[in-house]
């Protein structure tokens, strides 16, 4: 067994010690059709971050009774709504799964993904790492 003294000592659990953040896991992937849990509006992911990777700006921009934590997913959506499509960068909380089945009409879908089946969008392949 190693002694405590020679671990690191977050490890070790010594006073003072950074803590590491916790592991959240992306509940979607890239082509998932999803709809924000409070706003009027869908979208297919097709980026996905770790953690918060957007400006300090556009997060300070967000009413603070909403701003949802950084620690957590965020994804990039091609995203439609009544009055037209766009680009959204949403947190993983803010997202639920799109049951409707329905494609969107984004323009820039058929960039970046081959088509639509079972409900969710095939990445191109030149798009794939």
């Amino acid at each position: 067994m190693i002694p405590a003294h020679s671990l690191p000592s977050r490890v070790a659990g010594l006073p003072g010690a950074p803590v590491p953040p916790p592991v959240v896991h992306a509940r979607f992937s890239i082509g998932d059709v999803v709809r924000h849990r409070l706003l009027d509006f869908r979208g297919v992911i097709f980026d996905v971050d770790p953690v918060f990777a957007n400006t300090e700006e556009w997060y300070q921009a967000i009413p603070e009774d909403f701003r949802p934590a950084k620690d957590q997913p965020f994804y990039h959506l091609l995203a439609e709504n009544i009055e037209g499509d766009y680009v959204a960068y949403v947190s993983q909380g803010n997202l639920i799964a799109d049951d409707s089945d329905e494609p969107l009409d984004h323009p820039a879908i058929d960039g970046l993904f081959d088509g639509f089946t079972a409900g969710r969008y095939a990445l191109r392949g030149e798009h794939r790492h």
